[in-house]
């Protein structure tokens, strides 16, 4: 039996969901939304980081995370970001700055 593949986006939109996030797919972006918090979700790696939000995340396959993560130091983007790493199996890990 093959193994059945779920998009970063549907992935991204699960894990947000269950965080208590209402999502919404907008522009080729998911929106996730829990009380005052808005989270605009980026489920590719973008040829150019976005310098326009408050709250941002990056969701990329597990492999490639920490690559994202770094380029995402490097860049400082003035907003606050994370990156999420996304298995297949549902696992999934948090790279986010320092405080």
């Amino acid at each position: 039996m093959a193994a059945v593949t779920t998009s970063l986006a549907d992935q991204a939109s699960s894990i947000f969901a269950d965080l208590g996030y209402s999502v919404s797919r907008t522009d080729g972006e998911l929106r996730a939304e829990r009380k005052w918090r808005v989270v605009r979700v980026t489920c590719s790696e973008p040829s150019t980081i976005p310098t326009d939000g408050r709250h941002r995340c990056f969701v990329t396959e597990m492999e490639d995370a920490v690559t994202t993560y770094r380029r995402l130091s490097v860049e400082s983007p003035s907003y606050d970001w994370a990156v999420l790493g996304v298995d297949d199996d549902g696992e999934y890990a948090v790279y986010r700055p320092s405080a």
